[in-house]
């Protein structure tokens, strides 16, 4: 594919990122988690990586947020991982994994958080490697395998932005910069969880309902492959 067409997605895809920033319905994180699967599948790691990153930067510089650290760096991340899973590399998605969350319980707040409320991020652990071995993006023209490769690989990647977040707030003592006791940080995780699961399914629902027929419709444009990347 010609380097500059891949410059114009990248960017195309910047600017929905960013816009999708600007969105919201209730939940704590912003609709440009939406976009993130299809992101990520589509530009491959590294133009994926870069589109969120530049999204997500533009966006809070439009429209400032206290919690600036948490998006600039989650929503990047999590395409980059839905990217390694959709072209089959499931390695990079575990090693993340495996050093975030030995960090999360090796710090004493992970240690006296209630399990429950991260259950989507053991799960997703635990899927990261067969979600890669069944993915089929940018091949399989089976619309009901291509429904179950995404449901698997959206899931791990919305997943992956909420466990960055945690990451960053505990391991890396962002609550601290926060000015949050444990007993505040046991509120945000115990009140945020439900809302973080909700986000999970919707997510999953989304890319179920729309993300099959794009990826179906991309197949057919002559000369057009994704991952781009």
């Amino acid at each position: 594919m010609q380097k500059s067409l891949k410059i114009a997605l990248t960017a195309v895809f910047a600017a929905l990122h960013s816009t999708l920033y600007f969105l919201s319905f209730g939940l704590w994180r912003n609709w440009a988690i939406y976009l993130e699967p299809i992101e990520g599948i589509v530009l491959g790691p590294w133009a994926g990586f870069s589109a969120a990153l530049i999204g997500s930067v533009v966006g809070r510089m439009i429209k400032p947020d206290v919690f600036w650290m948490f998006g600039i760096i989650a929503e990047p991340l999590g395409v980059l991982m839905i990217a390694f899973l959709a072209k089959r590399e499931w390695l990079p998605v575990l090693l993340t994994y495996t050093v975030m969350l030995t960090a999360y319980f090796s710090h004493p707040f992970g240690m006296r958080l209630p399990l429950w409320t991260i259950l989507d991020i053991l799960l997703a652990f635990a899927l990261i490697y067969p979600a890669a071995k069944l993915s089929r993006m940018g091949v399989q023209d089976n619309a009901r395998r291509l429904q179950f490769s995404l449901v698997l690989v959206s899931f791990i990647g919305t997943v992956t932005d909420a466990l960055s977040r945690v990451f960053l707030f505990v391991p890396v003592g962002l609550y601290g910069f926060f000015g949050l006791s444990y007993d505040e940080v046991f509120w945000v995780f115990t009140t945020g969880a439900t809302a973080s699961y909700i986000e999970d399914f919707i997510v999953v629902v989304v890319v179920f309902i729309v993300g099959v027929p794009l990826l179906l419709a991309l197949q057919k444009i002559q000369g057009f492959k994704y991952p781009i990347t």
